[in-house]
């Protein structure tokens, strides 16, 4: 028998944890899922003997070393920082570990320990990064088979609200972590374009946006990611021309949410002094000027302010969010960041029978034989309802086949591994078909100069 430890529970789990419960018998697997709650689990296992759910709390260093000690693998959905305590206790126990997280710089270090030691810490193996990867470099590998040159990769990827279930003026609703989204894209946004490299800063993220279309589902806002140039060298790639990784939104999304960031609201490096007596209106008052007459309304301050226009789409979904009402914050110690996420939550929340959407587009140009290609690569999965949602599959199904494969000896890649490699890639994206995980492609020949 082999024991898999699931740590994490939350709302990015539910398919990962379908996936593995499916299975168990099969393969002869017993299930331990840990988090700081895990009712919500009960009445699903109750009646299955190869899976049990515990409270668990990772800086319980006593708790995590005995319940890794019983693991053949370890699989870490919980939130990324805690990444390292577990990835450290794996080591020490001599046990492979699957995240869906980013390989940060703590845990690269652990490479040449984890190989010493015959373990795998397999990172960036659920949606982005994830399934970025490992579709990219097929048609990469693809391309540099026939005797391609790529000159260009940009690749964007969105978590959002399903068209059916899209019925606020901002086209949003969470499906993942609320916090991740108010902090998303702080930093300086780094890429290479036709050979110069470019910086944005966050101030000005939100405002250099490419717009986008994916058949079917229409037009998209995308803005760059932090670090597009790192991922050069992970898909062989150092010399391309022009490189950039995004996230997507729908259109007027993005120009909205830049008046948060212009006004500071989503920093989350202080507390606010008197937050427990704020209301919605008061909070967002305390970061503007005085009025400029006696008659000038708080919409009027904000957009003299931030410079926009008082009619239209940006006024109307400031005003859906209840930021100009007199609605108690009921918080009592808050950063600016932590303000904003409550009021949204509070308006953004996936509804009973609500459906979220996974939409992905990778776009290529590269030579073959003197003529240049573009190839449009898309990618749309639908969720099934607030618990099965897009993002719970995309982020756990590819988990939940690497982690098969792994415990089938499948896997001999050791120390910090990404999925970029054939071995690992391939596998999962056939099997993730199966689950209507599928790429759709579009190819032409641009036509040159002397075409013209």
């Amino acid at each position: 028998m082999k024991r898999i430890l699931l740590l994490g529970a939350g709302r990015s789990a539910s398919s990962l944890i379908q996936y593995l419960l499916q299975h168990a018998p099969s393969k002869n697997w017993h299930v331990t899922i840990g988090d700081m709650n895990v009712d919500h689990l009960q009445s699903k296992i109750a009646p299955l003997n190869f899976v049990e759910a515990i409270v668990f709390n990772v800086h319980d260093k006593a708790q995590r070393a005995a319940e890794v000690s019983k693991a053949d693998l370890v699989i870490s959905l919980l939130p990324a920082i805690f990444h390292i305590e577990v990835a450290r206790e794996c080591l020490k126990q001599e046990k492979h570990l699957i995240t869906a997280s980013y390989v940060s710089p703590e845990i690269r270090e652990l490479h040449e320990e984890a190989r010493s030691k015959n373990l795998t810490i397999l990172m960036e193996s659920g949606l982005d990064p994830g399934i970025d990867h490992m579709s990219a470099m097929a048609v990469i590998r693809r391309v540099q088979g026939m005797g391609g040159k790529i000159t260009s990769f940009k690749s964007y990827t969105g978590g959002l609200v399903a068209p059916e279930s899209d019925n606020n003026p901002w086209n949003y609703k969470f499906s993942w972590n609320p916090r991740n989204v108010v902090l998303a894209g702080q930093g300086t946004a780094k890429y290479i374009k036709n050979g110069e490299y470019k910086y944005i800063p966050y101030h000005q993220l939100f405002k250099r946006t490419d717009e986008l279309f994916v058949e079917g589902y229409g037009h998209f806002d995308g803005y760059a990611n932090r670090d597009s140039l790192s991922y050069r060298e992970h898909y062989g790639l150092q010399d391309i021309p022009t490189m950039l990784r995004g996230t997507l939104r729908r259109i007027g999304y993005c120009a909205a949410w830049n008046v948060f960031v212009q006004l500071g609201l989503t920093d989350d490096s202080y507390d606010l002094e008197g937050v427990e007596n704020m209301t919605n209106r008061s909070y967002l008052e305390a970061f503007l000027p005085p009025a400029a007459s006696s008659d000038e309304s708080l919409q009027q301050r904000l957009c003299r302010y931030v410079g926009i226009a008082p009619e239209g789409g940006i006024i109307e979904k400031l005003e859906w969010l209840g930021l100009f009402e007199e609605i108690p914050l009921g918080m009592t110690v808050a950063t600016p960041a932590q303000v904003l996420e409550k009021i949204l939550v509070g308006k953004w929340k996936l509804e009973p029978g609500d459906k979220d959407m996974i939409v992905m587009q990778h776009l290529f140009e590269y030579e073959l034989e003197g003529e240049q290609h573009e190839l449009t690569s898309s990618l749309v999965v639908l969720g099934d309802d607030e618990v099965h949602t897009a993002m719970a599959k995309t982020v756990g199904l590819p988990v939940g086949i690497l982690a098969r494969l792994l415990l089938q000896g499948k896997i001999d890649r050791r120390g910090v591994v990404m999925p970029i490699h054939p071995d690992l890639y391939e596998a999962v994206l056939e099997e993730l078909k199966s689950y209507g995980v599928d790429f759709v492609e579009v190819e032409q020949v641009k036509a040159t100069q002397q075409q013209v």
